[in-house]
């Protein structure tokens, strides 16, 4: 339960972050996260979207703010601004909060909307300045800690940070998916004479982390690292996709490098094992089925 105490605390974070006077006036929960609690607060001007997440050393609420700051730098990508984030004792707990811009989505996605989606991933993709793969520190892929580091080898970040972390997982759970070796290896090979351009991902790239308002398509809750851009078009045709104007709008931006068909699978099976540990063993037969995708290519 989050307490009145709570609110003034979150109150006092906003005004301070945006130089005015805010105090909460209602709050009602909201979707947004399986592992947090959502509210939109508002007073009798302004709306706010927090979530709020008992604290951890991890602090997936901070991961969170850090991956949005940095899509936010990048021109013409749109995400909901974060106002404030940090943790407090209060009411006999520790907890992490995050505050974002409250954004009013539409129901639905047009063509259009979708057109224009896809050329903001591709603006995403096409930021500058990074040298290598990985991240600062590691973050989270829906509940899942995503390991990460710095790795100036493609192949080498994605057998062994997405892939070998995943089945390391397993492992320790007493699930054997597959013999985990055989299959890093079989990673590595098949990436070994790929070398992509470092990208700004958004790591989570599927049609339940994006929407529209009235000024345009959002991204959100993303789990960000810099790799591949494949890997967030993969992840696009997984769980429902994005429909055709979407890669329209990509490719009228980005280029799709030859070669994709084939990588597709190995970059999908890391989402598909994380899901198999999240939800069990219906994505588990889907990980064994990739898998041997994979192995016989």
């Amino acid at each position: 339960m989050v307490t009145a105490t709570m609110w003034h605390f979150i109150s006092e974070q906003i005004s301070s972050a945006l130089d005015m006077p805010f105090i909460c006036q209602h709050q009602k929960m909201a979707s947004g996260g399986d592992t947090h609690q959502c509210f939109v607060i508002r007073d009798e001007r302004h709306r706010f979207f927090v979530k709020i997440h008992p604290l951890e050393a991890s602090k997936p609420l901070k991961c969170e703010a850090e991956g949005l700051s940095a899509m936010a730098a990048i021109e013409g990508v749109s995400v909901p601004r974060v106002i404030a984030c940090g943790d407090v004792h209060v009411d006999g707990r520790d907890i992490e909060y995050l505050v974002l811009s409250h954004l009013r989505f539409q129901p639905s996605v047009d063509t259009a909307t979708l057109y224009g989606l896809g050329k903001m991933v591709a603006r995403l993709h096409q930021a500058n300045g990074y040298a290598h793969y990985g991240w600062d520190e590691d973050n989270f892929i829906g509940a899942s800690v995503q390991e990460n580091g710095w790795y100036e080898n493609w192949a080498d970040f994605f057998a062994e940070k997405r892939i070998g972390s995943m089945l390391e997982r397993f492992s320790r759970k007493g699930m054997m998916i597959t013999d985990n070796d055989v299959l890093v290896n079989s990673v590595h090979q098949q990436l070994s004479s790929h070398h992509p351009a470092p990208s700004l991902l958004h790591g989570d790239l599927w049609s339940g982390n994006a929407g529209a308002t009235n000024k345009g398509p959002v991204l959100y809750d993303p789990a960000v690292y810099v790799g591949d851009a494949e890997t967030d078009l993969a992840m696009t045709e997984l769980f429902g996709g994005f429909g055709e104007a979407f890669y329209e709008g990509y490719r009228s931006e980005h280029a799709i490098a030859d070669g994709y068909a084939a990588r597709k699978p190995i970059y999908q099976l890391y989402h598909i094992l994380n899901h198999a540990l999240l939800f069990g063993s219906g994505y588990a037969n889907q990980a064994k089925s990739l898998i041997s995708q994979i192995q016989h290519s």
